[in-house]
């Protein structure tokens, strides 16, 4: 007899059930993205896990790499001839966490689909870097999910409990956790998160011990790590790929590869939910379109003058700000673009239809 998952363990609810309603009625069957490499995906299914490919139609009918399945999506899955597993359709998704893709002007590229819960993960040793975390929070808060930092390493130094207090000032809304994952302390803070059928996507760069907490969770070396460089205070990079494990509990843990760096889309969710302290001070300005730069009554400049509001951190709201107008400036030209070429089409379509009045 076939054994049966549960699809509740991994993830699988209502919001999910309610779209896949008219593919289960024609005979699809529900599969939960847990790897991808390439065009080869692997799935969590009611009967167990299972490999799959998309269908020639989900690839022509894609307009950016948005449209194909991600690691956690949810997607409906029919069997070929063959009995070989196809991926038809991607279901709507809850949440993604997106960043524009490295090499391309505006391409999004979705790091993890339907999380619940982001642990931002930062070392409290030479990786720690306030504005980083900013840069995360930004694309957390877009996602949709709820972002919890996590400051690794805290066997490290000895000023923990302060650099913990001085990230909640910058993460207003957000969890703040100093643990030591290498050495297992302080790893059960983040167990309230990662409740049955809840997904938990880990963020951060490149050694700063995504790998060893996952370890952790799960209680086995399911994941590679490496010792950090002495040279440099930063561990070597050791996660390639993303991938989706389930806990003993129930939870799902979604690790990903280290970052380099995180280049932002448009955001401006993000962007007003990381830096609530500065749109607040913002809206008492005298004047609705101040710049905050030598306009009278402007509450911004007095709040930098008088120290209430911190310099750097205002500095690097301006820069994302910035970054975002370029982005959004990009993809207008993108859409433009596409029009262009989508009315010549449409126009050289008709002039090869014959005159039938001849």
């Amino acid at each position: 007899m076939e054994e049966k998952f549960n699809l509740e363990t991994y993830g699988w609810d209502d919001f999910f059930a309610r779209a896949f309603a008219p593919y289960e009625r024609e005979g699809f069957e529900a599969g939960r993205v847990l790897l991808q490499h390439n065009r080869i995906y692997a799935l969590y299914t009611a009967s167990g896990e299972t490999v799959a490919e998309t269908t020639g139609r989900l690839r022509f009918n894609a307009r950016g790499a948005d449209d194909l399945p991600a690691v956690g999506d949810w997607v409906a899955v029919r069997r070929n001839a063959e009995g070989k597993a196809q991926i038809h359709e991607v279901l709507p998704r809850k949440s993604k966490f997106s960043r524009k893709a490295a090499g391309r002007e505006t391409e999004e590229q979705i790091v993890a689909a339907n999380v619940d819960t982001v642990f931002l993960v930062t070392g409290l040793d030479n990786d720690f870097n306030p504005r980083r975390i900013e840069r995360y929070l930004i694309m957390a808060w877009e996602s949709g999910a709820q972002p919890v930092v996590v400051l690794n390493k805290s066997d490290l130094v000895e000023d923990a409990e302060e650099k913990r207090a001085e990230i909640e000032l910058v993460a207003p809304g957000a969890s703040v956790v100093a643990l030591s994952a290498k050495r297992g302390e302080g790893v059960e803070q983040l167990l309230p998160y990662i409740g049955r059928g809840q997904t938990v996507a880990l963020m951060g760069s490149s050694g700063v011990g995504k790998s060893t907490i996952v370890n952790r969770l799960l209680g086995s070396e399911v994941q590679r790590t490496q010792d950090v460089r002495l040279s440099d205070a930063r561990g070597r990079h050791t996660t390639t790929h993303r991938e989706l494990f389930v806990l003993e509990g129930g939870g799902l843990i979604l690790d990903t590869p280290g970052m380099r760096e995180l280049q932002l889309l448009v955001s401006e969710k993000g962007l007003r939910e990381t830096f609530e302290d500065i749109e607040e001070v913002a809206s008492e300005c005298r004047f609705s379109d101040c710049r905050h730069e030598n306009e009278p009554g402007c509450a911004v400049r007095e709040a930098l003058e008088t120290g209430s509001l911190d310099a750097e951190r205002y500095a690097n709201y301006r820069k994302m700000q910035a970054e975002m107008r370029h982005a959004a400036t990009l993809v207008d030209q993108r859409k433009a673009q596409e029009e262009k070429t989508r009315v010549k089409r449409i126009h050289r379509a008709f002039n090869r239809k014959p005159d039938k009045r001849r």
